[in-house]
């Protein structure tokens, strides 16, 4: 079996496979998600930026909580930023497709780790070791819509609570299935360092 993950860059929230709907699919080894607070040059269609670029273009820590506006796919592909136009705070359900050709053993699920060695979640953005204060929130939406104010799960690790089961705990998959989340991520009001971190996503699952 294998398992095809896109990115819905569009504003229009319908499933994977729907005419007119831009799904792109996700290279895991190359393609790379950018969270930020965008600028002219981080923003869709430009080429994938640099250091300098990326840092003009992040959050201004201020004492108060603030969720990043703008999430991209930086395409390796075409060396371009997509812009993930529904990924955030707004309730959307289609943003993150998990494509699955056949059955599975085990659910599927979603995790966050420091690197991909998936054996720390020390970074800060993870919580510095304490996973209910990852800034990184998700929220299965393979069902439903998160709702307008939706909350989700803090994402860290592989403890209960802080990774997603993408199938809503409805086990293992018994045919060919998509999947969905969606993701934000927010500072909080106690941050007082900025910096980068390049924490890695992780879907686990059993297949025959």
């Amino acid at each position: 079996m294998s398992l095809n993950i896109h990115i819905n860059h569009s504003a229009v929230d319908s499933p994977l496979l729907t005419s007119g709907v831009d799904w792109i699919l996700v290279d895991p080894d190359n393609d790379k998600l950018i969270i930020s607070d965008g600028s002219p040059i981080v923003a869709d269609g430009e080429a994938s930026p640099g250091e300098s670029a990326l840092n003009s273009a992040g959050l201004v820590v201020n004492g108060s909580e603030q969720t990043f506006g703008k999430y991209f796919l930086d395409d390796a592909s075409v060396v371009l930023l997509k812009e993930i136009f529904l990924m955030g705070e707004s309730n959307s359900r289609y943003v993150l497709a998990f494509d699955f050709d056949d059955s599975t053993v085990s659910e599927p699920v979603l995790e966050v780790w420091d690197d991909s060695d998936m054996d720390t979640v020390a970074s800060v953005v993870l919580g510095e070791g304490t996973p209910a204060d990852s800034w990184i929130k998700g929220i299965v939406t393979t069902d439903t819509l998160p709702g307008v104010a939706w909350t989700g799960d803090a994402l860290a690790g592989s403890s209960d609570g802080h990774f997603l089961w993408l199938n809503n705990e409805n086990g293992a998959l018994s045919v060919a299935k998509t999947l969905y989340c969606n993701i934000r991520v927010t500072i909080p009001s106690s941050q007082v360092d900025a910096g980068a971190s390049l924490p890695v996503l992780v879907c686990k699952y059993t297949s025959i």
